[in-house]
């Protein structure tokens, strides 16, 4: 599989810190194997919509084929709210 950032979440990934972007690195790299590893969830509301826990952070993402889109990454208090869901149609 292969792991692929929306505009949005790379924007996001870029600007936190090098030992985030490190833990964030190392989960896709999980996410890239067959099957996916790490701590991944449904996304609860949201159909086809997964959320991978790194840290503090959520990365929200969908498997499309054989890619893994990952359309968000936002602090955990963030990508819980009711706001944040509605974007994810």
């Amino acid at each position: 599989m292969t792991v692929l950032l929306h505009h949005t979440a790379g924007k996001y990934l870029n600007r936190l810190n090098p030992e985030d972007k490190a833990r964030f690195n190392a989960a896709f790299q999980d996410l890239e194997k067959e099957p996916p590893q790490g701590d991944i969830r449904p996304y609860i509301g949201v159909s086809g919509v997964q959320r991978l826990h790194v840290g503090s952070y959520r990365a929200l993402f969908k498997i499309e084929g054989n890619i893994i889109l990952v359309t968000h990454i936002e602090p955990r208090g963030q990508a819980y709210t009711k706001k944040t869901r509605n974007r994810r149609g």
